[in-house]
């Protein structure tokens, strides 16, 4: 199993009460190590003395009180982001620990006569931690944060992220109704919807007896009262400290653990370590869990102990190998700098879309300044002979129906704010009637202004990740040159070595277009070729010419689906009857779901039917109708129930430079990188643009994916409907 490397939203609620004991503890000095993306406050506690809290927010998210031999060496020079904590926190008490809603930030909320400052940790994602004023402003924070859905950055209020649903404050109807809400398996559904993630989502079906993949529909309404049963029970004991910690260990090769499984006090040695010196620690949780009854457990006093053993081992394992100290992940850490920037990239281009938007707008309506100055007086004498808003957008409807111009422009009164939406010239502008419409203008282009404000503030933080990008790549290269030692010599390169080409500074562009193209496709990993249609006119000219004996036909069992045909040979070739591995008909199957409505619906399994061509004709029963697109199949069909939906996008090097997309089974083996899709809230366009920009972060060659991967080219094999990248 992979070993933990974050807190969870559970471990943080559990954590919640313990880190409460600390407060009134003076901070005396903070520090920084900007490598490790660590924080350290270095406290004096009246009862215990000196306290070290941790807060680490890089490749390993924790945060958590540790012993003091267990925190690294202070560094030199302290950077800015350190001396500004020491000067607004020296001396001032720990007043707050707290996390936010059910998710994975935790606030520490100090004070001194001078005033108050929160520091935030945010353990997810890129990780941050943000340090606030006293009226939640952003005095500082390790990285800028500019997207459409929330800004961190210094000299603006600190924005959270949207509220997580919190499963351990819902009542019982609120629970069963976010449950009944999902179409997915009951562990999927604790996992996602009530976020409890994929460990604990399984834990609670253990405990309530309850099969992980059961339909939510299926589950009954006793299997709800005991898992709600649970689920307060757990929050129960997360609420009032009644914890049972433990550290979980693997199985050392050719071992096998007993059900006697938990290490005894007295088999515990200084400094976390067990007798037990050939067991490596995966995971530490606050209780018990079912789930890991079969692994060797240590128990603990607090759950913060058992976090500070856990991480503090962890990195010496991650750190020493067989005596030797292991090579820094660089790659990781660039590739973690290289994805900030390009998320910086994307908010300026999306601030600069969103200036340019607003000064489009104010030249329209100067453009058409007589048609907006006419609505604009309209409602202004109205107002001032007091007539109501819903009279007012009346009377523009009906002057809508009679062909006047002005009306037929106005598109939405609002009264609550008095305002006036138009379409001028295909563009919508909300527009404030109570102004005219040189002052309407002058906002738009001084929203225009802000805008690019904050399009300035992204750029200067872009430079200040590359100069840590470029750092980062300075130590790598001094590391290399210190390990010269360890490489082999020329002769001895193996000259077979497959080609980096996420790496190549350029990669050759080679590719010869095929007849399939024109259709949705891909290669099963068989090697066989599944072709798709887009739309009514692709699935009639599947049916009518590429659908022939020895090839099978696949649709979803669901309106609205692409025609597909798994090909046994080519257009050209003589039909012949083909063996297919049961490997390409299970993928086959699940692009026919993935393209489908089931997609679309937000749905993760759909069915699907195969059958032989013969039995799809274009020829309707007795009295009935085929709609264009449509088809009608007699015999008996194949049928892969509840077939996942699953789409990778990829981009291929060799033979032919491309973007290819499909069920993933199929594309990772064959694409130089690939992104997996599920069903999510990014429109097409949307979650294309997204992809584009991570497929550019991944090359060092952009301008290689500019040319083969754009945005209109990613869309081509993303199922109709919204998605969004799975995390991998």
């Amino acid at each position: 199993m992979d070993t933990k490397r974050e807190l969870t939203s559970v471990d943080l609620a559990a954590l919640e009460g313990e880190l409460a004991d600390y407060e009134g503890a003076k901070l005396d000095k903070a520090y920084l190590y900007a490598e490790d993306d660590l924080v350290r406050l270095k406290m004096r506690d009246f009862d215990r003395g000196r306290v070290e809290f941790i807060i680490e927010v890089g490749d390993v998210k924790r945060a958590h009180v540790a012993a003091a031999e267990h925190v690294p060496d202070a560094p030199g020079r302290p950077p800015d982001f350190a001396m500004m904590l020491r000067n607004r926190l020296s001396g001032a008490d720990l007043v707050r620990v707290e996390q936010f809603e059910f998710d994975r930030i935790v606030e520490l909320e100090f004070d001194r006569e001078d005033g108050s400052t929160t520091i935030v940790a945010e353990l997810f994602g890129d990780g941050n931690v943000a340090v606030l004023d006293e009226y939640g402003e952003v005095i500082d924070c390790l990285e800028t944060v500019r997207l459409k859905s929330r800004t961190v950055a210094p000299g603006t209020p600190y924005e959270f992220p949207s509220a997580r649903f919190n499963p351990l404050t819902v009542d019982y109807e609120g629970f069963v109704a976010r449950i009944r809400e999902s179409d997915s398996d009951i562990v999927r559904t604790l996992a996602t919807q009530l976020n409890f993630g994929g460990l604990y989502g399984e834990e609670l079906c253990t405990r309530a007896n309850i099969d992980y993949n059961v339909p939510v529909d299926e589950v009954t309404d006793e299997q709800l009262e005991r898992l709600y049963e649970i689920v307060t029970d757990l929050g129960e004991r997360l609420r009032t400290g009644d914890l049972d910690p433990r550290v979980y260990y693997d199985t050392p090769d050719g071992a096998e653990d007993t059900e006697e499984s938990v290490a005894p006090a007295e088999q515990r040695n200084g400094g976390g370590e067990t007798a037990n010196e050939n067991r490596q620690r995966v995971d530490v949780t606050p209780i018990p869990l079912e789930e890991y009854d079969h692994r060797y457990s240590e128990p603990f006093d607090s759950f913060n102990d058992a976090l500070d053993d856990y991480f503090f081992n962890f990195q010496r394992e991650q750190e020493v190998e067989g005596g030797e100290t292991q090579r820094p992940d660089f790659e990781a850490e660039i590739s973690k700098y290289e994805h900030i920037i390009q998320q910086q990239q994307g908010a300026i281009e999306d601030f600069e879309a969103d200036a340019e938007a607003e000064r489009e707008k104010a030249e329209l309506l100067y453009a058409r300044y007589d048609l907006v100055d006419e609505v604009i007086s309209t409602v202004q004498q109205a107002r001032e002979d007091d007539v109501p808003w819903d009279e007012i957008e009346a009377t523009f409807e009906e002057g809508a129906e009679r062909g006047i111009a002005a009306a037929e422009a106005v598109v939405g009164v609002d009264g609550s704010e008095g305002t006036v939406t138009l379409d001028v010239d295909g563009t919508r502008v909300t527009v404030d009637a109570s102004q005219g419409v040189e002052k309407n203008a002058d906002e738009l282009y001084q929203e225009a202004k802000r805008i690019e404000g904050k399009k300035e503030g992204a750029m200067a933080a872009i430079e200040d990740t590359r100069e840590d990008l470029e750092a980062v790549k300075q130590r790598r290269e001094e590391w290399e040159a210190e390990d010269t030692d360890a490489a082999p010599e020329p002769d001895e390169a193996d000259d077979d070595e497959p080609t980096d080409w996420l790496s190549e500074p350029s990669i050759p562009i080679r590719n010869n277009e095929q007849w399939y193209e024109q259709f949705r496709w891909f290669h099963t990993s068989d090697g066989y070729l599944v072709i798709g249609g887009r739309d009514a006119d692709d699935n009639e000219e599947l049916v009518q010419k590429y659908c022939e004996r020895g090839d099978k036909f696949f649709h979803a069992q669901a309106h609205g689906g692409p025609v597909t045909v798994l090909k046994a040979t080519g257009p050209s070739e003589p039909a012949q009857e083909v063996d297919f591995p049961e490997s390409s008909l299970e993928e086959a199957a699940q692009f026919a779901v993935s393209y489908s409505s089931v997609w679309k619906d937000g749905k993760f399994a759909g069915d699907v039917y195969m059958v032989d061509p013969e039995q799809v004709s274009k020829t309707p029963e007795s009295g009935e109708y085929l709609e264009k697109g449509g088809f009608a199949v007699r015999g008996d069909r194949t049928y892969f129930e509840d077939t996942p939906v699953g789409v990778a996008v990829g981009i291929t090097c060799e033979d032919q430079t491309q973007v290819i997309g499909g069920p993933p089974a199929a594309i990772r083996p064959n694409a130089a990188t690939s992104i997996t899709v599920e069903p999510g809230q990014y429109a097409q366009n949307d979650i294309a643009k997204r992809l584009y920009r991570e497929f550019k972060d991944r090359f060092a060659d952009e301008t290689f994916v500019r040319k083969v991967a754009s945005p209109d080219k990613i869309q081509e094999f993303l199922p109709p409907g919204g998605s969004r990248m799975v995390d991998e």
